[in-house]
């Protein structure tokens, strides 16, 4: 169960013994190609274990790190508002990948994972400088964090415009620096064509997506630019109609957030008050109900202030899950352990849309037949295609379920009602 273990400890290990050319550090399953804030954390771990010895300590360190991931994701559920309590026991108990991607495999992933976490939570507490901060610390620890990147992108605009986002950017920037100084220093060309390598091949025997295509099919170039063309495609399209709500062009992210005239209406109508007219309006998952912002109704007053943070969570989420999902989906290849990028973030992204009574089940059921295809090892020809449906199902719901209401007509005069008019002149 510890192959990638002993890999990244052989990695680290070069490391420990003075070697800075990125091209010199290897492992049992090949050269390190993750960036170096990878070598720094599990350098630590390296010498916690005594020298990545103490197998089972590590294990209990990695079941440390996925009780605070399901924290931090609780935190980021509870602040939106939008999942029914019981989905959180399939988070926490039913998913036997997950449980053994973290505990049993000790990977990176789950590492970078929950610092992006942390990060988002940074997001949600208007800390934008520490969030990317911890967003550029995960960036370094393993490259699929990126994928959020279009999202965080567009969050920084709308927040602060060009001019404002640059700084956010910056500190970005100087992380990736300043961790992987003492390899640029050394082979610059080497470190970077190793760390962020965006070209390299996968092997189709650990694919789960594409295991129904040919393997000459997998591994043409023509079929990866296809691919990177429909991931541009739906970041574009989500952008435009989906991530953007403002009646004005999305030119105007570039403006600061001052000088724009029309703000951003919100996000969808699931557990959130659509603000028109001075009125509000809830969907609950059991009842349905209208009330002006801060009026109490049913004994329920709902403050206009907690209206307004609960609708900016909810856009944050969404926006940053969506474009994680929009690359998952689109990927060259998904290993075993790649089922960690997305999982925690499904029941958001399934229940962000207005959801029914008679809708809970087959969303549970979509969770279920994801989790069934993640467990079946080699991949076969239906567990590729059925992830395929799955995620397309989940794109769809997104698509529509996100859509702005129709604008409300004004009543029509009836025709009695004319003629007592006229018959009043």
């Amino acid at each position: 169960t510890e192959i990638d273990w002993q890999a990244y400890m052989q990695e680290v290990e070069g490391f420990a013994n003075g070697t800075r050319d990125y091209t010199q550090l290897r492992g049992g399953t090949g050269p390190l190609v993750y960036p170096a804030g990878f070598v720094y954390l599990f350098l630590g771990l390296y010498y916690a274990t005594g020298r990545g010895a103490d197998v089972r300590l590590a294990q209990h360190i990695f079941a440390g790190l996925y009780l605070l991931n399901l924290l931090l994701v609780f935190r980021i559920y509870c602040r939106t508002c939008k999942v029914p309590p019981y989905v959180f026991f399939f988070m926490c108990c039913a998913s036997y990948r997950i449980h053994s991607i973290f505990v049993l495999r000790l990977f990176n992933d789950p590492v970078a994972m929950a610092i992006l976490f942390l990060a988002i939570n940074f997001f949600l507490e208007d800390c934008w400088s520490w969030g990317c901060l911890l967003f550029s610390l995960a960036v370094s620890v393993k490259m699929n964090i990126l994928l959020f990147a279009p999202g965080l992108l567009f969050l920084l605009l709308q927040r602060f415009g060009l001019l404002g986002c640059i700084p956010k950017l910056c500190i970005c920037a100087v992380l990736q620096v300043i961790l992987g100084l003492p390899f640029l220093l050394e082979n610059p060309v080497g470190y970077l064509t190793r760390s962020f390598d965006l070209g390299r091949q996968f092997q189709f025997k650990w694919t789960v997506n594409w295991r129904f295509l040919p393997e000459e099919v997998f591994q043409h170039r023509a079929f990866h630019a296809g691919l990177l063309l429909a991931h541009l495609t739906g970041l574009v399209l989500f952008a435009l109609h989906r991530w953007h709500r403002s009646k004005e062009s999305i030119l105007s992210l570039l403006k600061d957030p001052a000088e724009r005239k029309h703000p951003s209406p919100p996000l969808s109508v699931n557990n959130i008050l659509w603000q028109g007219g001075g009125q509000g309006e809830w969907e609950g998952q059991d009842k349905h109900w209208k009330a002006a912002p801060g009026e109490p109704r049913g004994g329920v007053a709902l403050p206009s202030s907690w209206v307004c943070h609960l609708n900016a969570h909810s856009q944050i989420v969404f926006i940053l899950f969506s474009s994680n999902f929009l690359g998952v989906c689109c990927s060259r290849s998904l290993h075993y352990q790649f089922y960690v990028w997305y999982f925690h973030t499904l029941p958001y992204l399934l229940w962000c849309t207005p959801t029914s009574k008679l809708t809970h089940m087959p969303k549970v059921l979509l969770l279920g037949v994801i989790e069934l295809c993640w467990n079946t090892y080699p991949s076969t020809v239906y567990s590729s295609l059925s992830l395929h449906i799955c995620h397309g199902l989940v794109l769809l719901q997104l698509w529509y379920g996100t859509a702005l209401p129709p604008a409300p007509q004004p009543p029509q005069p009836s025709k009695k009602s004319a003629q007592l008019s006229r018959k009043a002149q």
